[in-house]
């Protein structure tokens, strides 16, 4: 039983050899496409420029989020009876 476990875990490279097919043709790289940082800094910075409660509206929001948090754990382990 344990003799044949070879068989079953036998890698692609080693059961091709094995059948005598040739190895697979190696895949090209993929190339990632290059990022233009300064494009992207500056499609940033114009938004912010052109809406500019865009930073009160992401802090607001994460303040509300924090808040909430520490609501929830107090509500739920109910640290409020001291």
């Amino acid at each position: 039983m344990y003799g044949n476990t070879s068989v079953l875990i036998m890698g692609e490279a080693k059961r091709r050899k094995n059948l005598g097919i040739p190895p697979r043709d190696k895949n090209q790289d993929i190339k990632l496409p290059q990022l233009d940082k300064k494009a992207i800094q500056q499609k940033v910075r114009s938004t912010l420029y052109k809406y500019p409660i865009i930073p009160f509206l992401f802090y607001g929001v994460a303040i509300v989020i924090l808040v909430g948090g520490v609501f929830y754990v107090f509500k739920s382990f109910k640290i409020d009876q001291i």
